[in-house]
């Protein structure tokens, strides 16, 4: 019998603008609209990562941006 191991998880937290949403760092019921978001990142408000023409972000990295520069608070 041959047990096999999973093979180490690229489990990155890269995200789109839905999941940077749903994510939790913005307080219950008063998430920006996707919109805002986008417009948030055109003038780059919070840091994101260009893949080709795809646009993703590290929430980790937003909700450390939220918290030290705009000054915004968000749930812990």
């Amino acid at each position: 019998m041959e047990t096999t191991e999973a093979p180490p998880s690229t489990n990155h937290s890269l995200t789109d603008v839905i999941g940077l949403r749903a994510s939790g760092i913005f307080p219950t019921g008063k998430e920006p609209s996707i919109r805002t978001l986008r417009s948030w990142t055109k003038l780059r408000r919070i840091p994101y990562h260009k893949v080709g023409h795809f646009v993703y972000y590290d929430a980790n990295e937003v909700a450390v941006h939220i918290r030290t520069k705009l000054r915004v608070p968000a749930r812990n």
